[in-house]
C-alpha cells in the first residue's frame, strides 16, 4: 500500500487512540501540520483523505454547540472555530479532540460559518455579506484571543468557506451559483474577481468545505454532492489566464460542511500514465478521478447503458430466468433502436399532484439539458422479476445516451435488482461510495465504471405509502434486507454519466413524489465502510479487491453458493483479517461454482452485499412439441489446460420431441461477448443419439441462420470431438472470426417429424490453442484412424481406415438430419483399407461417415460435399 495512505491510516487511528485517552487527561495535543483534512459536520469532527474522498468519522460530539468556520491555525498547531453555542465564542480544538471555549464578549450574535486562519496567527471569520472579523491566536501575541474589530470586504459575495493559501498569504474562496472564484487581501479586504472556475460552470453548489497544500492548488468540496475539485497554482492567476481545474475526488455530501487543514502538508497526487497507484487511493492512472481529461485519460462523462437493458442480475432466482430472456431476444434478433424509440416530453400535468399517480408522473423533464427524452421500457421484465409494472427512459444528448431512470412498481417488498450488487463480480469495479444530498437527506450514490470503461454514477430510491396512504416515505439502502417486507413500492434506479446529472435527477424525483403525496419520513442507511471495489472468479477462487476506509481489522464473509445451476446452496462462512489495511488484494477459495451471493462486514457498520454468477445453461424448445424428461448440470472434475478457456459446469439433457430440442450457455452471465479469436479448435467429450449441430453465436451478426455451425455425430460411447473453427461454416460464406461470441447453442433435431428421444451428454467443453486432432491420429482406446482424401468431395474420394483383423462392416452416409442416405458393405481386410466414395447423386453439403464394426470403434468423420 501507499507509504503515504498508510501513514495516514495511522495517524487517524492515533487521533482516535488520543480521543479516547485524551478525554481523561483533557490535555490537548496540536495537530501540527498532519497531512488530513478535516470536515465538520455540526459538532462531529470527520477525517478527509483528499487523494480518495474517503472519511472516517474521529470524533462525535465534541462540544456542545455546532462548529463552523474552522481554520488550522499555523501559529499553535490546533484548529479553531466558531461556536453557535454558548454565543460570542469561539474554540480551540485539539488533535486528541478536547476543546477550550474562548469567549469573544464584543461578537455579535448569528452563525459565523466562514473561517481560516492566517499564516500568522490572525483568525478571519464572517457570516454572509461584506462584513468579516478578526480574532489574534498567536500565542505570543501580546492580544491572544484578543477582538480585532470589524472590516468590510470591497466586494459582498455569498460564500459558504475560505482559506489562506501559504504561498501567497491571501484568502481564496468560490461563490455559490456563480462559481467565481476569489481572492482577498486579508491586510485590505481588496476582493479580486479570478472568473469562473471552469470545472464548476453551471453548478448550483454550496462550497461548504475548502483546503489548500503546499503547492497553492485549491481544493472546494460541494456539500451536495461530495465532489472534491481541485484548482491549480491559483496564487498564479491574474483574472486573464487559464484556470487549471479539474475533478479530484468523490467524497460524502453534507448539509452543514466546514473544512480545515494545514495548507503546508502534501496531497498525494496520481500520475495519469506510469501504471502505478501513485496517491494510495486503489485507483491507477485513468481510474482515478483525478486523471479525468489528463494524459490518454478520458473525461469522466460517456456513453452510459438504457433503461431498456436494465434491472437484473442480483439474485440466484433469476439467473436462469434473465439467461432465457437474453437468449430469446439473441434468437429474434432484438436489439433496442434509440433512433425509432418513442419520444417523450413533459406534460401539461407535469409535477401536479394526480387522482391516480403511474410511474410516468415521477418522470423529470428538462433538469440536465438534454435534447430529448426517449421511452426505453424493457417490458420483458415483467415475466420474470417481482415487478408488477415498470417504465423506462434514457435522456439523449448528442445523440448520446447520458442517464436513464428506471421506474418499476412491486407489489411485495422492494425490487430485487440494484446496479451496485452485482455488476462488481462481472467486470466492474467501484470508484467510490458515498453520499449524495437531497433535500437535505443522505442517499448513498455509487460511482461504478463499467467492463467497457464507461462511467456510470448510480442511486437507488424506494417509495411506499405511509399514514394509510396519505403520505409517502422514502427508503435507499445499500442492503436489500433493509427494506420493509411485504408492502409495495414504487422503485426508481438512476444512472448517468456525470455527477452533476445524477444531483439533478435525483433531487427532481424527490420532488415529483413530494408533489403528489408530502414526504413525512426518511430512511436511509449508510453506505459501507468496508467493500469491495472489483473481483472476479477465477478457477474455483474468488479474487477480490477489498476497500477499507475505517481500518477495520476482522470482518466476516458470509456466503451461499451454488455448484451448479441445479443444485442445493451451500453456506459457508469466515473471517477475513484485513489488518486494519485501506486496500487488501485477497483470494477466498470457494470451489467450483456457478453461482454465490455473498456479504462482508464488522457486524457494526453497513455490510457489502455482492452477487455473481457464471453464464448459465439453458434450455430451449418449443412447448407444445417438446419434453424435458431430464435436465442436470454436473460440475467438471477436468483439470482444464491453463490455455484453454473453460465452459464450467457439464450438461446432461433428455428429451422426446418432434421438432428440435437445444442447450445453450452464455459465456458471461450478461450476454456479453468474448473475444476468443486466439483460440483455434472446440474440444468437448460427448455421447448422445445422433447429430448434434454446434452454434457460436456472435453477436455482430443479426440474422439467426447466418451465425456460423458445425456438426458432430453422438453415440453411446463417450468420444472426445476436437473441431477446427475451420470447419465451422455460415451462409454468408465468409471464414470464422470468433471475436464476440456471446453464447454456444447445441441442438438435436427430430428428423422427418417424428416423435424422437434426443440424449446429450457434453463435457469437458473448451476453446483451446491447439489444433484439432488429425484424423489419423487415435482418439482413445480402441479407435481406429479413418480419414477421406479429398475432402471436400467434388466427384470422388478415397475413404482410409484401418482395420484390427478381417471382416465384414457397412458404412452408413447420414445427412445432418441423421438420416442414411447411403450405405455401403465391405469385405475389410486386416490392415490398411481404401473404399471408393461418389458424390453420385448426394447434394451439396454436410454429411457423416460411419464404419459399423462388430472388433473396432471407429471415428465418426464429417465430409463435406461441392
Amino acid at each position: 500500500m501507499n507509504r503515504i495512505l498508510h501513514k495516514l491510516m495511522q495517524t487517524i487511528l492515533l487521533g482516535i487512540f488520543a480521543f479516547y485517552s485524551g478525554k481523561a487527561s483533557a490535555q490537548e495535543i496540536p495537530f501540527n501540520c498532519d497531512f488530513n483534512a478535516y470536515l465538520f459536520q455540526n459538532n462531529d469532527v470527520y477525517a478527509i483523505d483528499l487523494a480518495s474522498g474517503n472519511s472516517i468519522l474521529v470524533a462525535a460530539d465534541v462540544t456542545p454547540g455546532n462548529i463552523n468556520g474552522a481554520g488550522y491555525n499555523p501559529k499553535d498547531g490546533y484548529i479553531w472555530g466558531f461556536l453557535s453555542s454558548p454565543s460570542n465564542s469561539i474554540v480551540r480544538i485539539g488533535k486528541n479532540f478536547t476543546t477550550t471555549v474562548f469567549t469573544i464578549p464584543e461578537l455579535t450574535s448569528g452563525n459565523k460559518y466562514v473561517g481560516d486562519v492566517s499564516p500568522n496567527g490572525i483568525y478571519f471569520f464572517k457570516a454572509g455579506g461584506k462584513t468579516y472579523y478578526k480574532v489574534d491566536l498567536d500565542p505570543a501575541s501580546a492580544t491572544y484571543t484578543q477582538y480585532l474589530g470589524e472590516f468590510e470586504l470591497s466586494t459582498s459575495m455569498n460564500v459558504h468557506d475560505w482559506a489562506f493559501n501559504s504561498l501567497d498569504g491571501n484568502l481564496y474562496t468560490v461563490e455559490q451559483t456563480t462559481n467565481i472564484l476569489y481572492r482577498i487581501h486579508p491586510e485590505t479586504g481588496l476582493v479580486d474577481d479570478l472568473g469562473v472556475v471552469p470545472i464548476l460552470n453551471g453548478n448550483k453548489y454550496t462550497y461548504g468545505a475548502v483546503y489548500f497544500d503546499l503547492s497553492g492548488s485549491f481544493y472546494v468540496s460541494a456539500n451536495q454532492t461530495g465532489t472534491v475539485y481541485v484548482i491549480r497554482a491559483v496564487q498564479d492567476l491574474d483574472g486573464t489566464t487559464t484556470m487549471n481545474s479539474n475533478l479530484f475526488a468523490f467524497g460524502p455530501s453534507s448539509s452543514s460542511n466546514d473544512g480545515a487543514r494545514c495548507p503546508t502538508a502534501s496531497v498525494p497526487q496520481e500520475i495519469c500514465d506510469n501504471g502505478i497507484d501513485d496517491d494510495g487511493d486503489g485507483l491507477i492512472d485513468c481510474d482515478d478521478p483525478s486523471c479525468s481529461g489528463y494524459a490518454s485519460c478520458p473525461v469522466l462523462e460517456t456513453n452510459v447503458s438504457g433503461g431498456n437493458d436494465g434491472g437484473l442480475e442480483s439474485n440466484s432466482r433469476l439467473s436462469e430466468q434473465i439467461n432465457k430472456r437474453n437468449f430469446d431476444r439473441l434468437k429474434k434478433a432484438y436489439k433496442f433502436d434509440k433512433t425509432t424509440a418513442k419520444k417523450v416530453s413533459k406534460s401539461s400535468k407535469y409535477a401536479r399532484k394526480t387522482a391516480s399517480s403511474t410511474l410516468k408522473d415521477y418522470i423529470p423533464f428538462g433538469v440536465i439539458k438534454e435534447d430529448g427524452v426517449i421511452e426505453s421500457t424493457p417490458e420483458d421484465l415483467l415475466a420474470i422479476t417481482n415487478a408488477s409494472e415498470v417504465y423506462s427512459v434514457d435522456y439523449l444528448r448528442n445523440n448520446k445516451t447520458v442517464a436513464s431512470i428506471l421506474a418499476l412498481k412491486t407489489d411485495n417488498g422492494v425490487y430485487e435488482h440494484t446496479k451496485f450488487i452485482c455488476d462488481r463480480l462481472l467486470g466492474a469495479q467501484i470508484i467510490s461510495v458515498s453520499t449524495i444530498d437531497i433535500q437535505e437527506q443522505p442517499f448513498i450514490k455509487t460511482i461504478i465504471k463499467n467492463a467497457d470503461n464507461t462511467i456510470e454514477y448510480v442511486l437507488s430510491i424506494a417509495v411506499k405509502n405511509t399514514n394509510g396512504g396519505a403520505n409517502f416515505g422514502l427508503e435507499s439502502h445499500w442492503n436489500l434486507d433493509k427494506y420493509e417486507k411485504n408492502i409495495g413500492f414504487y422503485n426508481f434506479q438512476i444512472w448517468s454519466n456525470s455527477i452533476d446529472d445524477l444531483y439533478s435527477l435525483g433531487d427532481q424525483v424527490v420532488y415529483l413524489i413530494n408533489a403528489q403525496k408530502e414526504i413525512s419520513s426518511y430512511e436511509l442507511s449508510s453506505p459501507p465502510t468496508v467493500f469491495v471495489r472489483k473481483g472476479k472468479y477465477n478457477n474455483g477462487k474468488l479474487e477480490m479487491q477489498i476497500v477499507n476506509t475505517n481500518a477495520t481489522n476482522l470482518v466476516n464473509f458470509d456466503a451461499g453458493l451454488r455448484k451448479t445451476e441445479t443444485s442445493d446452496e451451500v453456506k459457508i462462512t469466515s473471517s477475513i483479517d484485513l489488518d486494519k489495511k485501506y486496500i487488501s488484494t485477497l483470494d477466498i477459495e470457494t470451489g467450483n461454482l456457478f453461482d454465490i451471493g455473498f456479504r462482508i462486514g464488522d457486524g457494526v457498520a453497513t455490510p457489502d452485499d455482492l452477487f455473481m454468477s457464471d453464464g448459465p445453461w439453458g434450455v430451449d424448445a418449443p412447448e407444445a412439441n417438446t419434453v424435458v424428461g431430464h435436465y442436470a448440470i454436473i460440475p467438471n472434475e477436468t483439470a482444464f489446460d491453463s490455455e484453454s478457456f473453460p465452459i464450467e459446469r457439464n450438461l446432461s439433457l433428455t428429451a422426446t420431441t418432434t421438432d428440435y430440442v437445444a442447450a445453450y450457455r452464455a459465456l458471461t452471465a450478461r450476454f456479453r461477448p468474448v473475444d476468443l479469436s486466439a483460440y483455434k479448435s472446440f474440444r468437448l467429450k460427448g455421447k448422445g443419439t445422433g447429430i448434434l449441430e454446434i452454434t457460436f453465436v456472435k453477436n455482430s451478426i443479426q440474422n439467426w441462420e447466418d451465425q456460423y455451425k458445425a456438426s458432430i455425430i453422438l453415440t453411446d460411447n463417450l468420444q472426445d470431438f476436437a473441431i477446427p473453427f475451420s470447419e465451422f461454416t455460415s451462409s454468408s460464406g465468409t471464414p470464422l472470426v470468433l471475436d464476440d461470441v456471446k453464447t454456444i447453442v447445441f441442438k438435436m433435431t427430430a428428423a422427418d417429424g417424428k416423435s424422437t428421444v434426443k440424449e446429450m451428454d457434453l463435457q469437458a467443453i473448451q476453446f483451446s490453442k491447439e489444433v484439432s486432432l488429425s484424423v489419423t491420429e487415435y482418439d482413445g482406446e480402441n479407435r481406429n484412424s479413418v480419414f477421406v482424401t479429398p475432402n471436400p468431395i467434388t466427384d470422388k474420394a478415397v475413404l482410409h481406415f484401418n482395420a484390427k483383423e478381417q471382416e465384414k462392416i457397412s458404412i452408413d452416409i447420414n445427412d445432418v438430419s441423421g438420416k442414411v442416405v447411403k450405405k455401403i458393405t465391405v469385405d475389410a481386410q486386416e490392415g490398411q483399407n481404401q473404399v471408393e466414395l461418389t458424390k453420385a447423386n448426394l447434394s451439396s453439403g454436410i454429411y457423416f461417415c460411419k464404419i459399423n464394426s462388430k472388433v473396432s470403434q471407429y471415428k465418426v468423420i464429417k465430409i463435406l460435399v461441392n
